[in-house]
Parts: structure tokens; C-alpha cells; sequence
């Protein structure tokens, strides 16, 4: 995958160089991946895709219906609905950065029934059932923008109707969206159980249509891994593991920690990760209600204790503006912070170089404003 997404970025000359047929089965992969955005038939219907580049002509048999999706090398006869086009441009509509065009798409659905047709709607079913297999598999092959609150929904995320942060992403991720951008969401969900969880690793995966989507928990959640998504067995309260992993899998672009919501593990694995983050990226905190929960290394007497997860990130906003603070040697954090944006448990970090002029040296900061901006005249001195 990785190697599609680098080879689309390219000029179209050069795409076309660099693919082969051996990449057919994998760019077909993500698209039924895709497909599972949009409506399908009622039945199975295997539809057949007839993909060329400048020397050979490679066939792949895509099968979609109810709860099957597979797409495998093969030729059908008579298959009932056929897509001819270069493999290149397919490249470049998938995973290319505007998504591309389909100017060398070819169609071919099935005939419908004659009139003399004994059982004509037999025939039109399976006509149908074609057609909307051709229409969910060509939806999947453009750019489809749907909105967060619609993928969690679909995915079964509790980012929308229970915490309500899809809004948030969408303002902060939209810039994101067509980059090849490396995620890292610490806490995959369901537990223990190894093949549940992954909800918010697939909408991400929808979301950023040409991201590499990776997942950490502490338990093994191999099972769950798909195309451009991958799950790591690993602790967030392991700094040596962190970095190990950031160097395996980085540089990131985004950081979401949605793990074990302890303060202690928050604030270990920001400090871990946040240096490693792209210059440009976002590190992002959920579920930062637990900061006032004693039971999770957290409390409401002293709200401003550096030990719990809300104490920690306001002494970023002392970092944020590090350079009005007199006598203050700038921390790497210090440097690092570029903006801080909070909402309701929930806070985005981003990171940027933290290194604007603080205001001007002559005005004075020990003295009231107006003794200098407005001295006394003579007159008001003798009263």
C-alpha cells in the first residue's frame, strides 16, 4: 500500500512507469475495502475488472454482497458486469491526492430481458443486483467525503453520540485530509476480546483515504488488521517501547490518546510522543474528564496539580507563551507548542516552532502602564 500511495503522487508518466500488474489485487483491495461505504446487492454478484498497463492486461474478479467482500486474480465468462480501464489512472483515482480521473473507464452491465423471456424477472433481478454492485464498486473508486459524524456512525465509533468530538476532528482534521498522513491511536477498544474493537481505526481509515492508520493496545488485536490499518501489541506507559515504536512506524503526523486515560499514562506518553511528532502534526488527548477522578491518578482539590492530565496541559499554556516570561530558559517543550485548542474533555496539541518575538524590550513590565504612558503633568503634581 505504501508503495501505491508513493507512486501516485507522481506526474502520470511517472505512475504509469512504476506500476505493474502485481499491484491490481491490491489497489482492487482498497476498494472493496471502500465499499463498504455505500449500499450494496442483495445477492452476490461477482463483477469482472479487465486492468491494463502499456504491455499486458491482468483480470481480477471482485465478489461483493451481503457480508462478503473479496477481490482475488481471474478471468469469468459471461460475468454479468465488466470494468475495463488502465491500471495507472485506477492508481492515481484511488490513492492519488485529488483523486484523479476515469477518462479510460469502461462499463458493461448485463443485457436485461427480451420480451419473449420466460422468466424476465429472474433476469431483472440479477440485473439489478449487478447494477448496484457496479454503482457501490465505482463510488469506491473517488474521493468520497463523508463526514466524521457519518463514519462513526457507520463504524460504530464513540467519538459522535457519546462523546461528541467528531465536530472537533473535523475542524482540526480537515487540512489532513488528502495528505498521506501516519496515524497513531493509543487504545483500540473491546477489551480483552481480540477480534472487537477498531471502530474509530476504520473511520480514520475512511477519513484519511490515503493514511496509514496504525492502532496500539495493550492487548493483541492482530485479527482486526486490514489494508493501510495495522494494530500493535504494546503499553503506553512504556517510554523505551514508544520511541522504539515511533521509529518503526514514524515520523507521525497525528497522535490520538484515547488508552488507559490514567494521568499518569497520559502525560508519560505526550512527553514520549510529542517530541517524535512531525513538525506540523497534532497530538490529540480524549476523555480528559478522568484528570478530576481520583481513581485515575486524578482529583478536583487542586486543579492546577501538574500530576493530572488538565494540570499538565495548562502548564503548556505557560509554554505557549514562553517568551513573555522573564528570566524563563525555554524548555524543548516550550519551543514545540504552537497552539493549544481545549473543549469539553477533550484537547488538541499542536506542534509547531514556538518562536515569536516577545512584546518590545522598552516597554517596561514592573511598572503600572499608566505612571508611563500617561505622566503626571506639573499642574497635577502640586495637587
Amino acid at each position: 500500500m505504501e508503495k501505491l500511495l508513493t507512486i501516485a503522487d507522481g506526474v502520470e508518466e511517472d505512475t504509469r512507469a512504476a506500476v505493474s500488474t502485481e499491484d491490481a489485487v491490491s489497489v482492487l483491495a482498497e476498494v472493496v475495502s471502500r465499499a463498504a461505504l455505500f449500499d450494496g446487492p442483495d445477492s452476490l454478484v461477482t463483477i469482472q475488472f479487465d486492468l491494463g498497463t502499456a504491455d499486458e492486461r491482468l483480470g481480477c474478479l471482485v465478489t461483493l454482497g451481503p457480508g462478503v467482500s473479496t477481490v482475488e486474480p481471474g478471468w469469468l465468462p459471461d460475468a454479468p458486469a465488466t470494468v475495463r480501464q488502465d491500471l495507472s489512472e485506477l492508481v492515481r483515482a484511488v490513492f492519488g491526492p485529488t483523486g484523479g480521473e476515469h477518462a479510460t473507464r469502461e462499463v458493461e452491465l448485463m443485457e436485461g430481458p427480451a420480451p419473449n423471456t420466460i422468466d424476465p424477472s429472474a433476469v431483472l433481478a440479477k440485473r439489478r443486483a449487478a447494477a448496484t454492485a457496479v454503482h457501490q464498486v465505482l463510488k469506491a473508486c473517488s474521493p468520497e467525503r463523508l463526514d466524521l459524524d457519518t463514519l462513526a456512525l457507520r463504524f460504530g465509533s464513540d467519538k459522535w453520540a457519546e462523546h461528541w468530538y467528531t465536530p472537533h476532528y473535523d475542524r482540526h482534521f480537515e487540512q489532513y485530509r488528502n495528505r498521506r498522513v501516519r496515524l497513531l491511536e493509543i487504545g483500540i477498544g473491546g477489551y480483552d476480546a481480540p477480534d472487537q474493537g477498531a471502530e474509530s481505526l476504520r473511520m480514520w481509515k475512511y477519513y484519511f483515504r490515503r493514511g496509514l492508520i496504525n492502532g496500539l493496545d495493550i492487548f493483541d488485536k492482530s485479527s482486526l488488521d486490514e489494508p493501510r490499518l495495522r494494530t500493535i501489541k504494546g503499553s503506553q506507559a512504556d517510554a523505551r517501547f514508544l520511541t522504539e515504536l515511533t521509529g518503526r512506524i514514524g515520523p507521525l503526523d497525528i497522535v490520538i490518546d484515547d488508552g488507559s486515560h490514567l494521568s499518569a499514562d497520559v502525560i508519560l506518553s505526550f512527553q514520549t510522543l510529542f517530541p517524535l511528532l512531525r513538525p506540523g502534526g497534532l497530538y490529540v488527548i480524549e476523555d480528559l474528564q478522568t484528570s478530576y477522578w481520583p481513581g485515575w491518578n486524578g482529583g478536583s482539590t487542586d486543579l492546577d496539580d501538574p500530576g493530572t492530565s488538565l494540570g499538565f496541559l495548562k502548564t503548556l499554556v505557560d509554554s505557549l507563551h514562553h517568551q513573555e516570561q522573564t528570566g524563563r530558559t525555554p524548555s524543548t517543550t516550550d519551543r514545540m507548542i504552537g497552539g493549544l485548542h481545549f473543549y469539553h474533555n477533550i484537547a488538541f496539541i499542536e506542534k509547531s516552532v514556538n518562536a515569536e518575538q516577545a512584546s518590545a524590550a522598552w516597554i517596561p513590565r514592573d511598572l503600572d502602564p499608566m505612571t508611563w504612558m500617561y505622566p503626571a503633568t506639573p499642574e497635577e503634581d502640586t495637587k
